[in-house]
């Protein structure tokens, strides 16, 4: 009986061919680029999916996503398999410091308005994961500015990963999420006693979870006064980092600023952004340029 289970759950092997076949549909559907090193990932995480649909190889599964009995969601199962999900609350902590600083200004200014006549904040977390950066970006900026209630202030959340995007949408997550934060931090979440912790209401409604492949054409428009791209443009190439980027400032309001993974750089074929500080850019708009509202 032992050796039965053993067996049952060995991951399935996968040939150098097979490989190279993941790593060409992976970057044909969503742009990634997987390195030789992730071939112990593709194995792992591929496997379950495999038996779960009870095929025998990576090969079957493969010329299964091909034919006219894949699903839609059999075709997201398996970028979903394939893309890593590492965040916590306040993660680069330096970041948030000078959101509240660089917000404080806009606060100053009220630049735009709203067609509700109210003044008019937008930011969005491009590659969100599981909800803990727009929620600490709702979080830090409402802690810090109570009156933002007061505004039209929203924050639109993406990921190509439609699982992780749903823990999110709920706002629930352990107690132990909590450790390392201050106490002025901590004291934003709900707590009801069993184990977790929760998202309060006023500040899910400000997040706005939506699924996006950055590879694909973007159903946006902006402008965003800021935005959050951390830890994305390391799974792509140069050539599309480069683009990344390129896109990223269509959608920015003039002088905006963008926050990237400390891994990252927007390197020198994006100079409409100039270096502020760590992994933060700011971005210069032409002067025959507008941001559509």
């Amino acid at each position: 009986m032992e050796f039965c289970y053993i067996m049952e759950n060995k991951d399935i092997e996968l040939s150098e061919k097979e490989f190279s076949m993941v790593k060409e549909r992976i970057f044909e559907v969503a742009g990634i680029s997987l390195s030789d090193a992730k071939r112990t990932l593709v194995i792992s995480r591929l496997s379950k999916v495999i038996k779960k649909l009870s095929l025998n190889s990576f090969l079957d599964y493969l010329d299964f996503l091909k034919g006219s009995k894949a699903s839609k969601k059999d075709a997201q199962d398996f970028v979903n398999a394939l893309t890593t999900n590492l965040t916590r609350f306040y993660r680069e902590d330096h970041h948030f410091d000078h959101l509240e600083n660089y917000i404080k200004q806009i606060i100053a200014t009220k630049p735009r308005t709203s067609n509700n006549g109210k003044p008019r904040l937008r930011i969005w977390s491009a590659g969100c994961s599981s909800g803990q950066e727009p929620y600490t970006i709702a979080m830090c900026l409402y802690n810090k500015f109570p009156e933002l209630k007061r505004w039209d202030f929203k924050i639109l959340a993406s990921d190509i990963d439609t699982e992780v995007l749903k823990k999110a949408a709920g706002g629930i997550y352990p107690e132990t999420e909590l450790a390392g934060l201050s106490a002025n931090r901590a004291k934003m979440f709900e707590r009801p006693g069993n184990g977790t912790i929760v998202i309060p209401k006023y500040i899910r409604e400000t997040v706005i979870f939506k699924p996006l492949n950055l590879f694909h054409k973007w159903p946006i428009k902006g402008p965003f006064d800021a935005i959050f791209c951390r830890n994305v443009a390391i799974y792509f190439d140069k050539p599309i980092q480069n683009q990344l980027f390129s896109q990223l400032s269509e959608v920015l309001a003039p002088d905006a600023f963008m926050y990237i993974g400390h891994s990252e750089n927007v390197g020198r074929n994006n100079p409409q952004f100039s270096l502020s500080g760590k992994t933060l850019y700011q971005y210069h708009a032409p002067q025959n340029s507008r941001a559509v509202a």
